[in-house]
Order: C-alpha cells, then structure tokens, then sequence
C-alpha cells in the first residue's frame, strides 16, 4: 500500500517517524522546504515523552509521482482549499484519503477528493512542532500505544478497507475502528474545544488549565454544550481514550465538582499546548473556526445556546487580530457567563 501523510507537522513527524521505524514505507509530504530538507538530511527526531530518530523520506507537493493508495491527511482544515485541488492527480480510483484533522473535515474533504474516497479519523495523541525535522511528543507514550487513532467510514459502514488502513496506521500506534464516525467526530471535538480551546485562548498548557479551577468551571461548561449540540444533532459520544464522554453532560452547573477526577484522568496524559496556541505564537491563522466555532455553528442550527464556547472563538480571534497572545487575565471575561449559567 503505496502510503503518504500530507502534512509533516507536529503529528505528521511523530507518526511517519513511528511507521517507517516499524517496517512501513511512507512518504512525508510538506509544503515547508525547510522542513523537508532536515527531514531527508537529518531523519524525524522526537523528543518529549519518546525519544527516536528515524531516517525518512520527505518530499514537497511539487514532487509527487504517481498514484497513492492511501494518504493520511494531517494539514490545518486552514490549507484544505488549496491542498486538496493539488491532490487530486495523484489519487486513483480506489485510493483512500484518510483525515486525520482536527474539526469535523469530512464533507469538506469529500467534496474535493470524492465521499467514496474518504474516511475519517480521530488523533488521540498531541505534539508540538519545534523546529524543522523535530517534534516534541507532549502526550505519555502510554496514549499512543493505546488510543493513537479511531477511524470509521462516514456511512458507518465496516468496509474492507478499514482494516487495511488500521494494519498501516498501527504501525504507528493502537488504532480502533467503529462504526460511528460522527460520534468519533464530536467526542474529540469536545477533547479539543475543551483544553486546546482554553489553552489557546488563555496562553497555557493543558496542565496550566487543568490547574485553574475557574478555568476548568469554563471547560466543564464547554464540554457540556459540545455534547447537547451532538445530541441535538443525532449523534451519541463514543468512548475515547478509555473514557466514556457522556458523563461530562451537566444537568446543571452543581455537577461540575464531581466531573474534576474525571478530567484530570483523561487530560492528565496530555500537557500539550494547543496547536492554535503554537499557531498565535507565530502569528498565524488558526483553525479556531473548525474546532470551537462548529460547536457554535451547531448550537445556532439546533437552537442549543454555547456562550462558553462563543467566548474562547471571540479570545482566539482577538489574539489573531492583534498579532500577539493573551493570558489567564483573560478568565475574567468569562465572569458573566459563569455567573448566569444554570
């Protein structure tokens, strides 16, 4: 299976690193040239929770060749429009375009690349990109042993080529497959909306949040209206990283105390800082819209009110305006919502 990750982040370096040392042959794939050249001249290195350095093979997108069978695709929902276009002369007809994104991506990319090439997929891990050829993994190794990848069709269905994918993909790390991708979808939504959301919003590591008790008042609430909107929507949360996610419903905000063991088990294995965090830092634009802001956009849709997550888009669009970052003084604009909330 002729394999190729788009996108040679944070993620993308960990993961080919991980396949190629475990016998796949893959091809990372970056628009950064810098980055590509320390690849092939250095190899991937990792550091933070795993420590590896693997040669690999990188190339830009203006050196593709022919035909892949399956592309992960790990780019920012921010690069789709432009990335996908490009992709379409080197796939076949059975080719599969696994993303792999933050968000719920999979009509978007779908209507590039096709609905009968596309399945979809969850990262249960985080990194953080350090300089070209190197990334930090910020999650215990324990995470990606266990809960690196879900995956499933957008129909649900369980086709063959589920199980070719996960064969590849757990090579890099323990990989499931179910039958509910929405539910998949939603379920590391409220995972990123929640502490990468915060985090970025605030200037801070997961742990930095998990520490904060006003803050962790803003994700429990957070996190409730991910799982009313997707309720409202059809869908159920699945299990993710050994957890089941619909306990973090609120039936009102004296339920969020007896959620705290709950958060600090799950998020305990990750002190990542947010991607959209690492995004501000440079100056970029980040995916905010694609992670907090489908929450919003489902609440309006389906009539469920998500003023906590309207609040951590408005913060993370204010730093993206003014260049720059905020800080956990930014809590107090939270005051009121947590005031009125029920």
């Amino acid at each position: 299976m002729r394999t190729a990750i788009l996108g040679a982040g944070a993620l993308g370096i960990i993961i080919g690193a991980l396949m190629t040392k475990n016998g796949k042959q893959v091809e990372l794939i970056d628009s950064f040239k810098e980055n590509v050249n320390a690849l092939n001249a250095n190899g991937a290195t990792v550091t933070g929770n795993l420590e590896l350095h693997q040669p690999v093979k990188a190339i830009t997108p203006e050196e593709m060749t022919g035909t892949y069978d399956l592309i992960l695709l790990l780019t920012k929902q921010t690069a789709n429009a432009t990335a996908l276009p490009k992709l379409l002369p080197y796939l076949h007809k059975d080719s599969i375009v696994c993303t792999l994104q933050n968000g719920v991506p999979e009509d978007l990319v779908a209507s590039y690349v096709g609905k009968e090439r596309t399945i979809g997929g969850a990262v249960g891990f985080g990194a953080t990109w350090l300089k070209p050829g190197v990334s930090e993994l910020t999650s215990t190794l324990e995470a990606v042993e266990k809960f690196a990848f879900e995956i499933g069709e957008i129909d649900g269905v369980l086709r063959p080529r589920l199980e070719e994918v996960k064969e590849t993909l757990s090579a890099a790390g323990g990989t499931t497959i179910l039958t509910n991708l929405m539910g998949i979808r939603y379920t590391k939504l409220l995972m990123n909306s929640t502490f990468s959301g915060m985090s970025a919003a605030l200037n801070g590591t997961f742990s930095d949040v998990l520490a904060n008790p006003k803050a962790m008042v803003c994700v429990a609430h957070i996190a409730d209206e991910v799982i009313k909107v997707c309720h409202v929507l059809g869908y159920r949360m699945v299990e993710m990283q050994g957890a089941d996610m619909e306990f973090l419903e609120l039936s009102s905000k004296a339920d969020i105390p007896s959620k705290m063991d709950f958060y600090k088990k799950v998020w305990g294995r990750h002190n990542n800082k947010a991607s959209m965090l690492q995004d501000l830092e440079k100056g970029n634009k980040t995916e905010i819209d694609y992670i907090n802001g489908v929450v919003c956009l489902g609440g309006q849709k389906c009539g469920v009110p998500t003023p906590f997550n309207d609040m951590v888009v408005k913060l993370v669009k204010e730093a993206e305006a003014r260049g720059g970052v905020n800080d956990f003084n930014y809590l107090e604009r939270f005051n009121e919502i947590i005031e009125s909330a029920k």
